[in-house]
């Protein structure tokens, strides 16, 4: 079962928090189909806080199609989001990269920023690269319709 934690610094708000941590618990293959989520009673019991902002955490992933209420018999997640598994081969060389980081002196935040300015960075040029090649398809295909 997934356990929250709650960070009251982040500047997300809390609910966004919890349907963030259970989406990556589904992409990581973590929480699957049929899984139950945590009673509001027990996150608030873990994290200390309002009953009303875990239902309301519920509530958006059920909007999203992730989750079911079942009355009477709690949330279950419904819908997944994963491709890979938690115990991937990527999921190992980043664990042995990120273990590399920390020894090379980087702590938790610094981690986080390198890994996050690397991803955005690349994922965008993999979609400019994307984009260049249907560009140059459509002129290929455009300048074969005037022949």
């Amino acid at each position: 079962m997934i356990e929250y934690r709650i960070d009251r610094r982040s500047g997300v708000a809390t609910y966004l928090q919890i349907v963030q941590q259970t989406k990556q618990a589904l992409r990581l293959g973590l929480l699957e189909p049929g899984d139950k989520l945590p009673t509001a009673r027990e996150v608030v019991a873990a994290t200390a806080i309002n009953p009303n902002t875990v239902l309301k955490a519920y509530r958006e992933l059920e909007r999203e199609g992730l989750a079911e209420g079942r009355r009477g018999l709690g949330t279950f997640v419904r819908g997944t989001l994963g491709r890979g598994s938690a115990d991937s081969a990527l999921r190992a060389e980043l664990a042995a990269w990120t273990d590399r980081a920390h020894a090379g002196g980087l702590d938790k935040d610094d981690v986080t920023a390198l890994f996050t300015s690397v991803v955005e960075e690349r994922f965008e040029a993999h979609s400019k690269h994307g984009k260049r090649i249907k560009r140059t398809e459509r002129t290929e295909r455009t300048k074969g319709d005037d022949a």
